[in-house]
């Protein structure tokens, strides 16, 4: 028999559960009928939710043997819930999915095949339009996955969503990197393996509301910026040489003119803008530096990525 876990990460998801659950179970029935040999599994991350979500699972559990549970402490965020859930998984076949229907069930046949049938390790999904997002979140979340890919020796796709299906083995890789400040979308491409992209278009969510606003989104990016790219170190190194050089310049500059035309006390407010310049230039760089030191201080702790306080 061959086992295919689902991890759903929810927070605050009670409206759309229900309907991803009756979605999910239409396809993959009709994935068993067609493969004696195929088992499912559905493991639902509740990741502290202030709703009735965990309510919901449970009542999906007692009716649903199929059905499982993790239930946070508190709200760790979707990378501690999809990393507790690849822990979690027990199938040959791992694939992670969204409850806001945002990821097409409908994909996961083809997508079953591809990694069974086709010899990938990973079958991945990215959408191709971002129809019904407002049109400055499109505009940054282009420039981020531009910006990233130039900075970064590790390819993140453009439009990629974290509904993909992956084989055991990629699965223990992923969960080899116990890193807190996670960032998979990197993580995918860093471990490697074999991969076939699959399209489609923007998909409204079924229910609810997302949970991503315009800054928590922007966190996000420095995130995967300062996870895997040492650029912005470089960066911040090369522009302090180059202000040393033209501080340099302008002091010989400086003097030369006094010995010629004597001091005058002219061109003050200009200075004062050099100054302030300089000022928030340092402050830049400080904040990129400080950045990498939080990273690094937040890792030294060894706290664990969630806290589990039920599971079933």
């Amino acid at each position: 028999m061959s086992l295919l876990s689902i991890i759903v990460p929810c927070y605050n998801e009670e409206q759309a559960v229900p309907f991803f659950y009756d979605e999910v179970k239409k396809v993959t029935e009709s994935m068993k009928a067609s493969d004696k040999n195929l088992e499912t599994e559905l493991v639902f991350i509740d990741d502290g939710s202030a709703d009735e979500t965990l309510s919901v699972i449970r009542g999906l559990r007692e009716k649903d043997g199929s059905v499982h549970f993790v239930s946070f402490s508190r709200n760790f965020g979707k990378e501690a819930a999809i990393y507790a859930g690849l822990e979690h998984s027990r199938g040959d076949y791992t694939v992670i999915m969204d409850a806001d229907l945002q990821d097409p069930p409908a994909l996961l046949p083809e997508m079953y095949r591809a990694v069974t049938e086709e010899g990938y390790d990973s079958a991945a999904t990215r959408r191709v339009t971002r129809k019904g997002e407002p049109v400055i979140r499109s505009f940054f979340a282009r420039r981020f996955y531009r910006l990233i890919n130039k900075l970064s020796k590790t390819e993140i796709v453009d439009g990629a969503r974290d509904y993909r299906i992956m084989s055991r083995k990629m699965v223990d890789a992923i969960l080899s990197m116990k890193e807190v400040n996670r960032f998979t979308k990197g993580i995918y491409g860093w471990v490697g393996f074999k991969t076939r992209w699959f399209e489609y278009e923007n998909i409204e969510r079924v229910a609810g509301e997302t949970k991503w606003s315009f800054w928590k989104l922007l966190l996000y990016s420095i995130e995967g910026i300062v996870a895997f790219s040492t650029t912005p170190l470089a960066f911040a190194a090369m522009l302090g040489l180059l202000f040393t050089l033209i501080a340099f310049v302008l002091i010989i500059f400086i003097v030369i003119r006094t010995l010629v035309f004597g001091d005058p006390t002219s061109g003050w407010p200009s200075m004062v803008c050099i100054f302030v310049f300089i000022g928030g230039i340092q402050l830049f760089c400080m904040g990129v530096i400080g950045e990498y030191l939080a990273k690094a201080y937040m890792e030294t702790k060894k706290r664990p990525i969630y806290i589990s306080k039920e599971e079933e």
